[in-house]
């Protein structure tokens, strides 16, 4: 989970709260990792001649699958694709399963015969659901998250984009980069990503793979070196 363009929340006592994303607590930029300009070309190789093609950008939290989506959509020739992140549409902390499936239903199979995608955003400050959005056909699709690989289910021509990183280096900038406000609930997350990867064996499905090094760069992997999110989990 990425927390990266969730809204500022500000919790009750007892409330769960999502991660403060305000611009003047963003995390030191120096937490981010570089995007190596051949993992980008090698999904914008991917999806080349492709008529409104679909991205799904997948791995554990802290990966860089936020960071990855920036990179792919700043560098995308012609029209921008229409870009989903699942962290606004995770039906908060307990919500990683949900959200691909409810995804894989309303929005990916309407827009594939030619019709309007629907999904509903979380509003992480009232934690209930919120604004109804509509994405209209013709358009390049990316998703990116935990999950990314379930929404997109009933798409298997879509480019499957796998993130892969250490777990101590993941687990140590996600914590860092939200200034604390995710260590209650990176257990919880870490759980349910768990389940998600001994259920689905998402990794088996990627397309294109790209590695976080230890210095925190984004780079291509190849289907030999990648880590294995099944064996690790």
């Amino acid at each position: 989970m990425s927390g990266r363009d969730r809204p500022v929340r500000t919790p009750e006592p007892d409330a769960a709260a999502a991660p403060d994303t305000s611009v003047a607590e963003r995390p030191d930029p120096d937490l981010e990792p570089i995007v190596a300009a051949s993992a980008v070309r090698g999904i914008l190789a991917s999806v080349r001649g492709r008529r409104a093609p679909i991205v799904l950008i997948d791995g554990p939290s802290g990966a860089g699958k936020s960071t990855l989506a920036d990179a792919v959509l700043e560098r995308w020739p012609g029209p921008a694709p229409s870009l989903v992140r699942l962290d606004d549409a995770y039906r908060g902390w307990n919500g990683l399963a949900r959200a691909g499936s409810d995804l894989a239903r309303t929005l990916v199979p309407p827009l594939r015969r030619g019709g309007v995608g629907r999904w509903i955003r979380w509003d992480w400050v009232a934690d209930a659901p919120g604004a109804l959005e509509r994405r209209r056909p013709g358009r390049a699709l990316i998703i990116e998250g935990c999950g990314a690989f379930a929404a997109g289910a009933l798409a298997p021509d879509a480019v499957h984009v796998w993130v892969a990183a250490p777990d101590a280096l993941r687990k140590r900038r996600a914590l860092q980069r939200d200034g604390g406000r995710y260590d209650p609930f990176w257990a919880i997350w870490e759980q349910q990503w768990r389940r998600y990867v001994h259920r689905t064996a998402p990794e088996r499905r990627a397309t294109v793979r790209v590695r976080r090094t230890d210095d925190g760069r984004l780079e291509p992997a190849s289907a030999q070196s990648a880590p294995s999110a099944v064996a690790r989990a």
